[in-house]
């Protein structure tokens, strides 16, 4: 029988009621007793590692804070990429096995399809934020926003969805 006990809201707890009609009348049996057989497990404490982890990368966040002003104040208003093709094709090429791989383990029901899902959207996002903000202003930066508008944007919010849905179901 499920349950909610009064003091833990929320909680789904089975339990096992013996109220029949031999033990009730038993002696010391006097009413229905209620013994718990399985409640929920609270969420685990990550190990020692996956803490010191976590904070390890927080800190290097934060370190990061100071550098993006070092940045946004010394870095020139243009530059020049040696390779500038090679970056594009590069970027569009993840994406493109991003999206393939997403599919492909989607379509066989394969759980894994969350994290190709998430990395695809942030390569998407990426994608979309770089075209908007290095395009020529003119007839570059209209195809720039449609492609963002029109493509990059609603599959990155396709595969952010996905993941979303797949991690936050029970396995």
């Amino acid at each position: 029988m499920k349950g909610r006990t009064g003091g833990e809201r929320g909680k789904t707890m089975r339990q096992l009621v013996l109220c029949n009609e031999e033990m009730a009348g038993a002696e010391g049996f006097d009413r229905a007793e209620v013994i718990p057989l399985h409640e929920e497990a609270e969420e685990p404490r990550p190990a020692r590692g996956m803490r010191r982890a976590g904070w390890l990368l927080v800190a290097c966040g934060l370190a990061l804070l100071p550098w993006l002003y070092v940045l946004a104040t010394g870095l020139p208003a243009t530059a020049t990429a040696a390779h500038w093709p090679v970056a594009w094709v590069g970027l569009d090429a993840l994406e493109a096995l991003g999206l393939i791989g997403t599919g492909l383990l989607a379509a066989r029901g394969d759980r894994r399809h969350a994290l190709a899902a998430a990395a695809t959207a942030t390569l998407l996002v990426v994608d979309a934020w770089f075209d908007t903000t290095t395009a020529a202003p003119g007839g570059d930066f209209a195809t720039a926003v449609a492609m963002a508008l029109g493509a990059e944007l609603p599959l990155a919010t396709l595969c952010g969805r996905l993941a979303l849905r797949t991690l936050s179901r029970p396995a």
